[in-house]
């Protein structure tokens, strides 16, 4: 649980601006790290903890303590500039981003969810607090019901059909589009990339190798990738005993907490 998406963000992170436009390159090696996507991830995890042990919690509220504690506590991880006044404000409200960071961190609440419908309602939770255009919100939904479909059983098929019917077209392939594909950190310019890659994916390792071989925001498209896939195919125990050499503790014990109040079911 989550670490698909740290994992893809740790592997993506040193092409971010140095795209590599393939597949042959080590996974996780010298210049890797992890950025803003895997320390908000986390403290997406921390929230649904906390929500699902006080009954009655504001979900909401406890979503905006934990994103601007946990960006004051890991600095420079790469934080968008308006992301991080509003981390930093005494009065921090939504200020209408339809960038990918909520795709980015709201694998949780696909693991966390009961339903498809609650995946759906707490994407649109976490993602509010910050990003909420419609765009952000679409993303945030379409990611985390990945997530909840590729763990509870549904067919690579079934969840395209559901991506197709629900959120966006996927009238491509990775292969068709990578020439001609550039930086873009829009939700609508990302996350059907990211989740085309999974689609087209044959194994964990597969999937983050065709989302970071396409270029652009790589180590966020591989998040978004990497937390599918790891619903999907589950993680290479050893991918996961590399990824602890990168991180920080205190990520890995919220992981190991989350991992503890909702899985497996």
């Amino acid at each position: 649980m989550l670490w698909g998406a740290a994992i893809g963000d740790i592997a993506g992170s040193r092409f971010e601006f140095d795209n590599i436009k393939s597949r042959d390159f080590v996974l996780l090696g010298d210049g890797c790290f992890f950025t803003d996507d895997t320390v908000l991830t986390a403290a997406v995890a921390e929230a649904l903890v906390c929500w699902r042990s006080r009954p009655g919690c504001d979900l909401s509220r406890e979503v905006a303590s934990a994103l601007r504690r946990w960006a004051l506590a890991f600095p420079d991880r790469g934080y968008g500039g308006r992301f991080l006044r509003w981390a930093q404000s005494p009065s921090p409200a939504p200020y209408g981003s339809w960038g990918n960071g909520s795709a980015m961190r709201v694998s949780p609440c696909g693991w966390a969810a009961g339903s498809l419908a609650e995946a759906r309602s707490l994407a649109r939770t976490v993602s509010a607090v910050t990003h909420n255009h419609p765009q952000a919100l679409l993303g945030a939904e379409a990611a985390a019901s990945c997530v909840f479909l590729a763990r509870t059983g549904a067919a690579l098929d079934e969840i395209r059909r559901y991506v197709e019917d629900e959120f966006y077209r996927l009238d491509f392939t990775i292969d068709g589009i990578r020439a001609d594909y550039a930086y873009d950190v829009s939700c609508a310019g990302t996350v059907p990339q990211a989740l085309e890659a999974f689609l087209e994916s044959t194994s964990f390792e597969d999937a983050l190798r065709t989302a970071i071989s396409l270029g652009g925001d790589s180590d966020t498209i591989a998040a978004i990738t990497g937390a599918a896939a790891e619903a999907f195919y589950g993680v290479p125990p050893a991918l996961i005993e590399k990824a602890r050499g990168f991180l920080d503790a205190a990520i890995m014990e919220v992981f190991e907490r989350f991992a503890a109040v909702f899985g497996p079911r």
